[in-house]
């Protein structure tokens, strides 16, 4: 007991040196679209509202009346929680209801749920790959993926990021291998060029999975053939969970063998009902004319105050930093002036390259917008 104390105390020691340990904030509920800071979270905080521009509710949908209201009616009819695992009696209605309407949205045949991305996806590569496979990987594909592959003993062939010539190069010496990336990327907010290695992909017999987790319900779902994909739900869809999509064949596969799915107790049914209600809105409302109304205004007022931001047509709005020691007080400046703002540090993204993390939502207002842009420039200034 001693020394596994000790060794927790000198790797916290370690951590804080370096500005890299990580502590939870407590967010109490206000009423409308901000957020209080508890106060027990930070005794010394002001406790005036903050603007939330950390979410990643990127289409404000966790709030939406009509996605509230449908999630209460779930709970209604359905109780709060599952009760059993999927393959014992955890599977509703509303979790088929829900995979139904995931296809549909996707033009695929089938669709697996879980409780979260992280499970999905370390679910998906466990289940899959083995040591007698070769993986070949984007450089900054999500830390779900990488894990899961650690624990498959896939061997790991990584390209740098984007970088269509390496990808191709590793695919010549591996063909048929597996090709994981993400269609926008979670810390940088760029866009894989999918048509390419989709391409590049059927050339050499090599099926493509993707990590749709934070491009799903923002850009037109690509028609090309993927061999899986992930989706999440809490992101534009404002909810709770996750889902693999992709062949039947492929979904009664993880049935069957995916540990993370077997031996958990299913998504709750009434999370379903609130998502399915929000797939439906998506298709209903200029949710995503407003979302990108508000990107372009942000990068506008950036630019205009000289504010480099880097590249990303998406809701995530990357602002290079640097040193982690700036970052986090940088955004402890915001805080203190009422903008919630994610400071992302090692090893979530390389060393030296520390950033302000912020996304924008279609629930954002024009004059929020505009007082993060001018508190920005005159932080960095």
């Amino acid at each position: 007991m001693t020394s596994l104390l000790d060794k927790m105390a000198r790797r916290r020691e370690e951590l804080a040196r370096g500005g890299l340990l990580r502590q939870r904030c407590c967010f109490a509920a206000a009423p409308g679209r901000e957020r209080l800071l508890h106060p027990v979270a930070q005794a010394q905080a002001t406790g005036k509202p903050l603007l939330d521009f950390a979410a990643n509710d990127y289409l404000g949908l966790a709030r939406h009346p009509k996605v509230i209201s449908a999630l209460a009616k779930g709970a209604e009819i359905y109780g709060c929680g599952s009760g059993a695992s999927p393959l014992v009696s955890g599977y509703s209605e509303a979790h088929l209801k829900l995979e139904q309407g995931l296809c549909r949205a996707l033009g695929a045949e089938a669709a697996l749920l879980f409780s979260c991305g992280f499970a999905a996806n370390t679910a998906l590569m466990k289940t899959l790959f083995s040591a007698e496979d070769t993986v070949i990987a984007d450089k900054l594909v999500h830390a779900s993926m990488i894990d899961g592959l650690r624990d498959s003993k896939a061997k790991i062939r990584r390209f740098a990021h984007n970088d269509m010539a390496a990808a191709t190069a590793l695919l010549a010496r591996h063909p048929g291998s597996a090709v994981l990336t993400e269609t926008v990327f979670s810390m940088d907010g760029d866009r894989a060029p999918l048509g390419k290695l989709s391409h590049l992909c059927q050339e050499h017999g090599s099926p493509l999975i993707l990590d749709d987790a934070h491009g799903f319900g923002l850009f037109e779902s690509s028609p090309l053939p993927v061999f899986a994909r992930l989706v999440t739900f809490g992101k534009a869809l404002g909810g709770q969970g996750a889902a693999i999509v992709g062949s039947q064949e492929l979904i009664d596969y993880l049935v069957a063998n995916a540990r993370e799915y077997i031996y958990s107790t299913a998504l709750s049914p009434a999370c379903c009902i609130g998502v399915l209600g929000a797939l439906e809105l998506i298709q209903q409302e200029p949710l995503l004319e407003r979302l990108n109304a508000n990107i372009a205004l942000f990068r506008r007022s950036c630019q205009a105050a000289g504010i480099s931001l880097m590249p990303s047509e998406s809701p995530i709005q990357p602002l290079l930093v640097g040193e982690s020691g700036r970052c986090m007080a940088l955004a402890a400046r915001l805080l203190e002036r009422g903008f919630l703002v994610g400071a992302i540090r090692p090893p979530t993204v390389p060393q030296g390259s520390a950033r302000l993390r912020i996304t924008l939502s279609a629930e954002h207002r024009e004059q929020d917008i505009l007082a993060l842009a001018s508190a920005l420039a005159e932080l960095m200034a």
